[in-house]
């Protein structure tokens, strides 16, 4: 089991930063790959950005490209998102997901542990 509790979320305004962050305890952090994923009212999940086992590969979807980083500290047992230049669009609750397999992250957007989500709020 992983347990995983988000926090950094909040309200900023168009053109302002976010460091989100994910704390991991149970088994080994650095044996899982680790993503984020943002959720929307009224709109499905969605892949935000994944980090493999060690930290050395990453991926972003498209629409954060550029403006959002992810990285990990494995000694601390901890995962980021950096967020830069937020936009109105960006606003949703954030989650972080742990898995073996970063493929399972990426392309078929799941995860074998999830945390609770933290609301992100951009204002235009």
């Amino acid at each position: 089991q992983v347990q995983l509790v988000e926090s950094g979320g909040g309200l900023v305004q168009a053109g302002g930063s976010l460091r989100l962050s994910c704390a991991a305890s149970g088994r080994t952090f650095s044996s899982y790959a680790m993503g984020w994923f943002r959720q929307a009212p009224g709109k499905e999940r969605e892949f935000v950005a994944a980090i493999s086992r060690s930290g050395s590969v990453t991926y972003y979807a498209d629409s954060v490209k550029g403006r959002f980083t992810i990285s990990r500290d494995n000694a601390k047992n901890t995962l980021y998102l950096q967020m830069n230049s937020l936009k109105p669009e960006d606003t949703a609750v954030y989650y972080c997901a742990a898995d073996q397999n970063i493929r399972t992250i990426v392309v078929l957007t799941r995860g074998d542990y999830w945390g609770q989500g933290t609301q992100v709020t951009v204002s235009s």
